[in-house]
């Protein structure tokens, strides 16, 4: 019999499904409670031995386990590596800044967009993550901080996985993330990266869930696009960007566009004037992120040099703009990387 992930189910649920027990309607506020701050069924200490029990039996409190946690040398930064029940593997980091504690999750086991850059597409997408999985990410982390009396305070939905291909999971997961008897994390605490799906990207700005969105955008047209994203073979970059437009229509908020910096493919200072062109006008802040090279792909990294150039010559156009901070690179911080490693090592 398959059990239950209890993490996936709102207050409502959760009252629904206890009260199918016999339970009274409070339990699930308590429940809810328990699960949400990582505690196991068996130490839930005001519920009854005997529904303990019975929830021990026919139900999961966190999905995620922690399989090996790698911590930088140079920041802090830790890498972690979790097992999901059915013997999945996926992958988080968690990064120390001075205003918090900011854990990247994963949304889906693999992906299947296919970016050349990246390491987490390579061996396709094998299913998505329940919000259970998703939330069990963050139960399992603060279970680290706990120690230090520190607790995860921002989400970025940036590690394997296209969040918006993982649609009405990924939406639920965030609703469950901002409850007050949870997690308790607001909108303006998340990001949310994604490749571009246009329908999927107009569809989520109207769901009343202001998260900074950032799209993977990485080229200054659609030529270039499709060399590193077979995704822009689907979607034009001017759909893309008109869908961009609509999200800081619906929610105020301003877009992050990522652009990883690929030697002789996207690196040129004519290309940031161009790239420049195509987001005049809009409500949004570009990322530089130098590639960690993909040895698959045969990709490699761009020099301090081609940084710089390339962000003075978006200056130069008024665009803001801003080196992404590398962290984890002494721990394979780059998304996919451990999970790589860990698969090929256990064949």
């Amino acid at each position: 019999m398959m059990k239950t992930q209890l993490l996936s189910l709102t207050p409502e649920e959760l009252r629904e499904f206890l009260s199918a027990k016999g339970q009274p309607g409070f339990r699930a506020k308590q429940v809810f409670s328990w699960l949400h701050a990582g505690v196991p069924f068996e130490q839930m200490s005001n519920l009854p031995k005997a529904l303990r029990q019975e929830l021990s039996e026919t139900c999961i409190d966190n999905p995620i386990a922690i399989l090996e946690t790698i911590e930088s040398k140079l920041d802090g930064t830790i890498k972690l590596l979790y097992r999901l029940t059915d013997g999945h593997v996926i992958e988080g980091v968690l990064m120390r800044y001075k205003y918090g504690n900011t854990l990247c999750l994963s949304t889906q086991v693999g992906c299947r967009m296919g970016c050349k850059f990246c390491a987490s597409t390579l061996d396709g997408c094998a299913r998505s993550l329940t919000p259970a999985e998703m939330l069990g990410q963050i139960v399992a982390a603060n279970g680290i901080l706990a120690a230090q009396g520190q607790k995860v305070h921002n989400i970025v939905l940036m590690g394997s996985g296209e969040p918006l291909d993982n649609y009405d999971n990924v939406v639920k997961f965030l609703r469950l993330l901002r409850m007050e008897d949870g997690i308790c994390i607001g909108m303006r605490s998340v990001s949310l990266s994604t490749c571009g799906l246009v329908e999927n990207m107009r569809r989520f700005a109207q769901e009343d869930l202001p998260v900074t969105l950032s799209l993977s955008l990485h080229a200054p047209n659609d030529e270039v696009r499709r060399q590193l994203m077979p995704v822009a073979n689907k979607y034009k970059m001017d759909d893309v960007l008109d869908a961009c437009r609509y999200y800081i229509e619906q929610t105020g908020r301003r877009v992050i566009f990522e652009y990883a910096l690929v030697h002789g493919v996207n690196a040129d200072p004519e290309q940031a004037y161009e790239l420049a062109d195509r987001l005049r006008g809009m409500q949004c802040h570009v990322n530089l992120i130098p590639l960690n090279s993909v040895p698959e792909r045969g990709l490699t990294g761009v020099s301090e040099p081609e940084v710089d150039a390339f962000k003075k010559a978006l200056e130069k156009k008024n665009i803001s703009v801003t080196r992404r901070r590398e962290m984890g690179d002494d721990i394979e911080g780059a998304c996919g990387q451990l999970r790589r490693r860990y698969i090929k090592e256990n064949e």
